[in-house]
């Protein structure tokens, strides 16, 4: 676990012990209620304090799984009260599918993020990998990507996916390809997730709940039933869930998600968050380049040579494109 995280956890230990305060980690949120682990390693079901949940925090919940929380224990209920939430070392967010609320906080202090990906069943569009990746890159966190089920992938897929790692790579992200009927692609997974805190995300159906119970059986996260389509029992997580993993570190499983809506991103910053046209916007005419329709724009002028990738470009396109100005 990195050093910070090790810092994070003696915090909160410490105060449990010293002042009697309550600490915890968020391990799951279903919404409205959440399990918080406590100093002992107790499992505390929780609410949020009534004032605490209004404070001007425009998100679908203001905790988040992977949040260190303080919460008294009440007498009636049995149950705990959050009553504050620690600075966090990071977030990733994404759109609300609330139209009420602006955003949902998907997990927070993470030391990386895992993209599980396929190129069927299902097909992971590349316009969603790079709505990820743009959104991890906004929040600095780390993003790896791995394409899972090649034991079920034909010439053609394996061809798609050998084109998109190698793109991939080149801007400058780790990517894989494993089947998790393969021994030494879970040992190569175990290692990655081995002491961090990892955030595990993707479509539904490209096996995240499978994953994590290949590396770690006892988990037993349950899964609909294998079908010939699939080859593995179809991800049925509903709420983002936390497990501890025997190696050291944690693990954050996350509800499919169909769609990556970007959100409070000023237009002029979005091409920071592709590496390779951030590279090349140096060498632009103008430092505020778009890279639209600008003269001597290096960005368009690499896209032409094939030195940045067509989709990758489109998919720029296509979130600058979405709103007028900020994403909301």
């Amino acid at each position: 676990m990195e050093r910070e995280t090790e810092l994070m956890l003696f915090f909160n230990i410490f105060a449990c012990m010293s002042t009697g305060i309550k600490k915890g980690l968020v391990i799951k949120s279903t919404g409205s209620r959440y399990k918080v682990s406590d100093c002992e390693g107790n499992i505390i079901e929780c609410v949020i304090k009534g004032k605490f949940r209004v404070k001007g925090i425009r998100t679908t919940s203001p905790v988040a799984v992977g949040d260190y929380v303080s919460f008294e224990m009440s007498g009636e209920t049995g149950t705990g009260i959050i009553t504050g939430i620690d600075e966090r070392k990071n977030y990733i967010i994404r759109k609300a599918s609330k139209l009420s609320k602006e955003a949902q906080i998907i997990a927070a202090n993470i030391d990386q993020l895992i993209l599980l990906a396929t190129v069927t069943q299902p097909e992971t569009h590349p316009e969603f990998i790079d709505r990820v990746l743009v959104t991890a890159e906004a929040y600095r966190i780390p993003a790896k990507i791995v394409f899972n089920k090649t034991d079920i992938y034909s010439a053609d897929h394996h061809l798609t996916k050998d084109y998109l790692l190698s793109v991939y790579r080149k801007v400058g992200y780790d990517a894989y390809s494993v089947s998790l009927f393969n021994d030494d692609d879970i040992e190569i997974l175990a290692e990655l997730v081995k002491e961090r805190v990892t955030l595990l995300a993707g479509n539904s159906g490209v096996g995240k709940s499978s994953l994590i119970n290949k590396i770690e059986p006892s988990f037993n996260i349950k899964v609909e039933d294998i079908s010939d389509y699939h080859r593995l029992g179809k991800h049925t997580t509903t709420f983002a869930e936390m497990y501890a993993l025997s190696g050291g570190g944690y693990i954050i499983d996350t509800p499919g998600i169909k769609g990556f809506g970007l959100i409070d991103m000023d237009k002029e910053e979005i091409y920071h968050f592709f590496p390779e046209i951030f590279r090349a916007s140096g060498k632009c005419r103008y430092y505020n380049c778009l890279h639209i329709n600008e003269p001597g724009c290096e960005v368009k002028k690499q896209l032409d040579e094939g030195k940045i990738e067509e989709f990758r470009y489109r998919s720029y396109l296509k979130i600058f494109e979405d709103n007028n100005s900020k994403y909301r």
